[in-house]
Order: structure tokens, then sequence, then C-alpha cells
């Protein structure tokens, strides 16, 4: 079963504390997810422990593309685009064709003639490197036709373009799709449960102590080897077993902002050059997403703030090409994250690799750290890799490019009856299509729950692209806890609203009691922290600088305390 139920939290917990495991990973986000999978799939025991909401850090936090990364061709790092492209084609029609789909790229020209041979080249490059994945290939633009696609641009801003394909996929989705495909073969998964220490026999690592946050309490999990996956936090987990490590992970802060789509006319997304990097504006639904930046961060990890100085920056770059500038009054939501990059030579954070590095430091214990989230997948298989070496025995390979994720087998044939679906739901077909895109071939357990209470058909007030029904679902069946898991990765409410979610609170903040037993008191605490949350976000969007920004974010307090 790949239901993350309370009951099902209780029933991991206890296999958790039993018997020793033959892996246990450390880090909820998509590579410590890719791991487990990957684990439990070689046959292997597994355990995944994750010390905040699944996805809760970078891997919810990005910019939503399943891509090669046509800046890497720049850096001459061919290597690690032709492997990414690689990914994303498994991904969108075998690993996870329920939740990634294709997305098209518009590329102004400013220079004539040398730029769209240079820049033609690059794509052709990126197609070529693809190997037939499944996407249109790249296209030359006049002007006119440039500007057919995006009436948003400024004239005077392109003398023609390019036009190429990659991928998107809701990032927190997909990595919680992993841990639930994880579970269905298998693993133990723990959220709300964050390793305070490494089990030791003498130079061996044998385990690690583990705090159940929920419920206040401590055990211990004993395994053969441990797999350290916690990206940005990887030299503070490394310490634990009081050692940096064999290598230096460095946070990298981006930013993005989501605009509704009527702000920019556009059939397309945009790919723009800026002074330092590249800025994306990526469709997204109802929305735009647009980003990123990439500043150095040394601040707290857990709530990387965005400043004004941040948001001022991206609407300046984009602005630069827009016929109607975007205002800060046009942005329904911000969102920071943290890349984890291998420290390197490069002063700046957007020249350094993103490839990744496994090693095991001491005996019993395995760190992957670095990559991109496109390359989750080989990532974890090289983890695991290393973590059946020092197993010893005849452990079978890596296999999890032929394992479709939860709800992706049936896809196909479901998309094709999607009429059919509504019809016998009630549902407007809009509404399956918003299903499947979430759900694929699981939507038969969301339709169950309104066959069970019509009253959860309804939309929700103030997000109504989100039924009454996914919030139930949310917790019964995806593992959320608390409302902000709900509103800022089980759904994207809290960055597709203006309100961030508080029209919706009540409302959210009900159907969870009900599924949770919350007491009237858990409730009113819940609503609260999410309020303050949100007023502590906004007030450090408006802070000039990081350092400010940062301390007044983190006055909103977790809503489960760490220490």
């Amino acid at each position: 079963m790949s239901e993350l139920s309370p009951t099902g939290r209780a029933a991991a917990i206890e296999a958790l504390a039993g018997s020793e495991l033959d892996v246990v990973v450390i880090g909820g986000g998509v590579v410590g997810a890719g791991c487990a999978l990957d684990a439990v799939t070689r046959g292997l025991s597994v355990g995944l422990v994750e010390a905040r909401d699944w996805a809760s850090g970078t891997s919810s936090r990005s910019s939503k593309l399943i891509h090669g990364g046509l800046r890497y061709l720049e850096m001459l790092d061919f290597g690690l685009v032709r492997e990414a492209l690689r990914e994303r084609g498994l991904i969108l029609s075998v690993l996870a064709p329920h939740l990634a789909r294709p997305v098209r790229f518009l590329y102004p020209l400013r220079h004539r003639a040398w730029e769209r041979a240079y820049a033609g080249a690059g794509v052709l490059l990126y197609d070529m490197l693809a190997r037939r994945g499944g996407l249109p290939p790249h296209r030359h633009l006049t002007r006119r036709q440039a500007l057919r696609a995006c009436g948003a641009l400024k004239k005077d801003s392109l003398v023609g373009a390019l036009q190429y394909s990659d991928a998107q996929v809701d990032d927190a989705r997909h990595t919680l799709f992993l841990v639930r495909t994880a579970a269905a073969y298998g693993a133990h998964v723990a959220s709300r449960t964050r390793v305070v220490g490494f089990l030791r026999e003498g130079a061996r690592v044998t385990g690690v102590r583990v705090r159940d946050l929920e419920y206040d309490r401590t055990f211990d999990i004993r395994a053969r080897q441990v797999i350290n996956a916690t990206g940005v936090w990887t030299d503070e987990t490394q310490s634990l077993v009081g050692e940096r490590g064999q290598f230096h992970v460095r946070a990298s802060k981006g930013i993005h902002l989501v605009v509704p789509r009527d702000r920019i006319q556009s059939t397309t997304g945009l790919i723009l050059r800026t002074s330092s990097s590249v800025l994306f504006v990526i469709p997204w639904g109802r929305h735009w997403i647009i980003g990123t930046t990439d500043s150095d961060w040394e601040l707290g990890k857990a709530h990387p703030a965005a400043s004004r100085k941040d948001i001022d920056y991206l609407l300046s770059e984009v602005n630069r090409v827009l016929v109607t500038p975007l205002t800060r009054a046009d942005v329904e939501g911000v969102y920071a994250g943290l890349r984890p990059l291998l420290h390197g030579e490069s002063e700046s954070t957007s020249q350094l690799s993103r490839e990744h590095t496994v090693a095991s430091p001491q005996p019993g214990l395995v760190v992957v750290a670095g990559g991109k989230y496109t390359t989750y997948r080989v990532m974890a298989a090289d983890a695991v890799n290393a973590a059946a070496h020092n197993l010893g025995g005849a452990i079978p390979r890596s296999v999890t490019a032929r394992v479709p994720l939860a709800g992706a087998e049936g896809f196909a044939a479901l998309w094709n009856q999607r009429h059919r679906l509504a019809a016998s739901s009630g549902l407007h077909v809009a509404r399956i299509e918003h299903l499947l895109g979430r759900y694929g071939a699981l939507i038969h357990e969301v339709l169950a729950l309104i066959a069970a209470d019509p009253s959860l058909k309804a939309a929700l007030a103030g997000a109504d692209d989100y039924l009454r029904a996914e919030v139930v679902y949310a917790v019964t069946f995806e593992g959320a806890r608390h409302i902000e898991d709900v509103l800022t990765r089980r759904t994207r409410i809290s960055i597709e609203t203006f309100d961030r979610g508080l029209e919706a609170l009540p409302v959210v903040a009900d159907l969870m009691a009900g599924a949770l037993e919350w007491t009237d008191e858990q409730k009113r605490r819940e609503i609260s922290h999410y309020q303050l949350r949100v007023k502590a976000e906004r007030a450090s969007q408006e802070e000039p600088d990081d350092e400010t920004a940062d301390a007044t974010r983190l006055g909103a307090p977790e809503v489960v305390p760490l220490a």
C-alpha cells in the first residue's frame, strides 16, 4: 500500500524501532526519497526519516523544471546535460507521465546572424543529446512569428527567436510520490522524525537515534548502512558523527515570483539572459513562475527569505522585455529555496558545478550531495551502489529506470476516459483533468472520498482550483500532518492566491481536524501558526536585504519545534 495515513505512520515508526534494517536513509527530499525507492526495489529492508514534511526543503522550492540545463552546455558540461536529458525522457515517458508535462520556451535573439548561429547550435546540440526524447524539436522564428507566440514582448527587445522544448513537474508532489512508491514496495517511512545522533560500535556507524517530533519521544533505528541525503543540511548532519566529511556543501539561494497568467500575454514560456545567469518565465496552470536568482546564502536554512531586493531584481529583469511592466501588486506568491552546491573555487555560486558526489567517510555511512533535481534517480542509484558495496553479497543493480511511480500505470488510458470519469463522478471534465494531473491513476481514491461524502466535491473558498476532497486526501493518503503541509506542498495555495491561502484556512482547518481528530485547541493553534507564517513571510519580503529578511521570517515559530 502506498497510503501514508496517520495509522500508517505509527506502524512505520514501530517497524523502524524494531529489527535491524539493511539501510536507513536520512532526508525526505527528492534524493532521499529516491534512495529509499532504489534500495527497497533491490530487495533491501529500508527506512526513511525526515525532520519536517516530505520535500519541505529544496525539493519543494525549485523552478519546477525537469531539464538538461542549456546553460551547462556553455560550461562544456556535456555529460551532465546528456544525463539530465535522459532522465527527463524517463520521467516523461515511464516514471511519472501523470505528474510531468512538456513545456515550450522562447529565447529572444538580440543580435542578428552571429547570435542565431551560436544559440541555434546550442539548442540543436540540446535536441541531439536528448536522442529523440519525445518532445518537439527546436524552431527558428522570425520576429513576427515570435511576437505572435508571445505578444507581451516589446518589439525592440528581439530581432528573432528560438523556441525549444523541456518539461516541468510539481516538485513537491513528485517527491511525495517517490515516498509513496517506496512505501508501496515495503519501505518504512516517517516524516517529522529528526535524527539527533548516530549509533556507533567503535568506528562503525550502526544506525541513528531519532526523535519523533509529533509525540516528543526518542527511539533508535539500527541499520547496516546509513545514507545521509540531507542536501543543504549535509554538513550539519555530518557533524553529528563528529566530523565534517570529505566535501563541503555550499547553499545558493534562488527565489521565484508567481503572477497570474493574464499579466503576461504569451502562449509559450520564456528564457532570458541576465548579467549573471538566465531567467525563466514558466507557465504554471493559471499562473506564471518567474525565476530565479542565484546568490550565496549563509543564514538559517529552514526558511530562506526573499528580500525586497530579490523581488525587485526579478521584476526589473523581466520588465526589460515586457510591453506592460509587472509591479509588486501583480505578485501573488513568492518562494525561496536553497540549492546544495558542492564547494568549489569559484566565488560565484552560478558557476559551481551541479555534479554530485558520493562518499563513505566512515564504515556504515554513505553521504550523497550536490546534483540537480532532474538527476535525482542517478544520484540515488550511486548512493545505494555505495551502500550495497559496503553490505557485500549479491545485491541486484538499480531497477528504478523501469519502476513507474504510484499513479503512473494506467494514466494514459484514464486520460482518454476523462469524459466518462466526469460523467460518472458528476465533476466537470476540467476538474477530472486537474485531478489526473495531480494523482494519475490514484484519482479513484479521491473520487471514492467524494462518493462517500458528496460535500467534498465543492471547491475550496478562495482557492477554487482545489476541491475539499483534496484536503482530506492529503491527510489520509499523503501524510500531511499540519495546515502548512497542505497549503504549501500538497497544494500550492500558499503561492497561487493573493491572500496566501488565508480565506481557505478555516475550511482547511475544519477538514483536517476531522481527519486527524484535533481538539479545538489544536485547531486554533494550527490556524494561528499559519497566519503568523504568512505575516512573517510578507513582512520579510519588504526588508531590504538577506539579514533583515531572514530575521523577520524567523519571527514565525516552527509548527513543530525541532529542538
